[in-house]
């Protein structure tokens, strides 16, 4: 379990551009105990753990690396009854379908509840695909707006972005991000 926490410490801090002097600082913590968790090597305390999610910004559970289920699937597979949720927020829910964070992409499930918007425009260093699986969404990128339907999909490259679900039923994407983001 403590070989999962580092591992996840150690890609989500390179994802947000952090050396472990960086995070070391951020926490109050020495660049060597952090660089024992990272190799799993030291177990951190629940509140050194908050500590580092927070400034990672980023649930707790998500750090926790191993999903139940058989030991040979780890790495491989995630059952959709063991999907690690990255983000609920007022009117969306985000669930890790990737195995973990150590690729150099992740694949995403977001669920934007009906009636529901994003408040600010959204600037990412990343490529994303999205791949509309049910419902509809209004998407706006790089000034252009887009009306998605079911069976849609998009690419946004660094591009300013802004999503609206102004319909009655959920909406429902899948998405594809290099680098990471969570």
């Amino acid at each position: 379990m403590e070989e999962a926490l580092g591992d996840n410490i150690r890609a989500l801090r390179k994802i947000r551009g952090l050396t472990l002097t960086d995070l070391a600082n951020a926490v109050g913590c020495s660049i060597g105990w952090l660089s024992q968790i990272e190799r799993g090597l030291s177990r951190p305390s629940t509140t050194d753990v908050e500590a580092i999610s927070e400034h990672l910004d980023c649930p707790v559970s998500l750090l926790f690396g191993s999903q139940p289920g058989p030991e040979i699937e780890r790495g491989y597979v995630v059952r959709s009854a063991n999907r690690k949720k990255v983000l609920a927020r007022k009117g969306l829910t985000e669930e890790l379908l990737s195995p973990d964070l150590t690729d150099d992409f992740e694949v995403v499930r977001s669920e934007f509840a009906p009636g529901s918007s994003i408040g600010s425009p959204c600037t990412r260093p990343t490529q994303e695909v999205g791949y509309v699986v049910s419902g509809r969404l209004d998407l706006t990128i790089a000034g252009r707006h887009f009306k998605l339907a079911t069976g849609d999909s998009f690419r946004i490259r660094g591009d300013t972005f802004r999503w609206a679900n102004p319909y009655i039923e959920p909406a429902v994407v899948i998405w594809i991000i290099a680098p990471p983001v969570y």
